[in-house]
C-alpha cells in the first residue's frame, strides 16, 4: 500500500469517525432535549395543580367531611358552607388553572408560574364568582334530584346520570369561554351552551379524557389528584376547545 493511498484509507476512517460522533452526539442532544421537554411540563402541570389544590383546600377538607360523614344529619351542617365556598374559591381558582392551561396551549410565556396563577386568579375573579353561582346552583338542583328520586326506579337514575354529564361538560366548557372571551357573565352562559350541544365532537372529546383521567385519580393512582389531575384536565379540554375555536375562526 503506498503513502497515498495509507492516507486516504486514515481520511476514510476519520471521516467515518466523525461521522458516527457528530450522529451519536446528535442522538444523546435530542434525548436530553426530549428529557428537558418532559421535565418542563411535568413541573408546569405540577406546581399549577399545586397552586389549585392550596386554593382549593377549605372546599378539599369540607367535601372529605361531607363523604366520610357517619351521621346524616350532620350532612346539612356541612353542605351549606361547602355549598357557598364553591362560587368563591373554588370556581376562581379552576378559572386560573384554565387561564393557565391557555398558554400552554397557545404558548404564551408572560410570566412565571407563580405569579402568574395569582394574577389570572385576581383578573378573573368577579366573572367566575358570577359564572360559579350559576353553576352551583345547577349542580344543587341536580344533586337534590337526585338524593330524592333516584332510588324510585332505575329509570330515574340512568335520567340524572345522563344530566350529570351534560353538566359537567357545560361546566369545563365554562371555563374555557371564561378565559378565552372578554365578555359578561350572561354571554359565558350562552355561548358556553352552544358550544357544549352544537358541537358533539368537542362534547365528546372532553366528556371522555375527563372522565377518563378522573377516574384513574380516584381508583387507582388517588395520589396524582393535588399534582396532576385537574390541570391535566384542564389542558385537555381547552386544547379541544381551542382548536374548535380554531376552525370555526377560519
Amino acid at each position: 500500500m503506498g503513502l497515498t493511498e495509507t492516507r486516504e484509507t486514515f481520511s476514510t476512517m476519520e471521516g467515518v469517525f466523525f461521522y458516527r460522533k457528530g450522529k451519536i452526539m446528535s442522538q444523546t442532544s435530542g434525548i436530553k432535549g426530549g428529557l428537558y421537554t418532559v421535565s418542563e411540563w411535568i413541573s408546569k402541570f405540577s406546581l399549577t395543580n399545586l397552586q389549585w389544590a392550596l386554593f382549593n383546600l377549605p372546599v378539599a377538607l369540607l367535601l372529605l367531611s361531607v363523604l366520610n360523614i357517619g351521621d346524616r344529619q350532620e350532612l346539612w351542617y356541612l353542605l351549606p358552607p361547602l355549598v357557598l365556598l364553591l362560587p368563591f374559591i373554588f370556581f376562581p381558582a379552576t378559572t386560573a388553572l384554565f387561564a393557565k392551561a391557555r398558554d400552554w396551549v397557545r404558548k404564551d410565556h408572560k410570566e412565571t408560574a407563580d405569579r402568574s396563577y395569582i394574577s389570572y386568579y385576581k383578573e378573573n375573579y368577579q366573572n367566575s364568582w358570577k359564572a360559579g353561582i350559576v353553576l352551583t346552583v345547577l349542580w344543587v338542583v341536580l344533586a337534590l334530584d337526585l338524593y330524592y328520586f333516584s332510588t324510585a326506579n332505575s329509570l330515574f337514575m340512568n335520567i340524572f346520570l345522563i344530566l350529570g354529564i351534560l353538566l359537567f361538560v357545560y361546566t369545563i366548557n365554562t371555563f374555557s369561554v371564561l378565559v378565552h372571551f372578554d365578555m359578561n357573565v350572561r354571554s359565558v352562559v350562552k355561548k358556553s351552551f352552544l358550544i357544549t350541544f352544537v358541537s358533539p365532537v368537542l362534547f365528546i372529546t372532553v366528556a371522555i379524557s375527563s372522565g377518563f383521567i378522573l377516574a384513574i385519580s380516584l381508583y387507582i393512582f388517588p395520589l396524582i389528584i393535588p399534582i396532576f389531575t385537574a390541570s391535566i384536565i384542564a389542558f385537555l379540554a381547552f386544547s379541544a376547545f381551542y382548536r374548535l375555536y380554531l376552525k370555526l375562526s377560519t
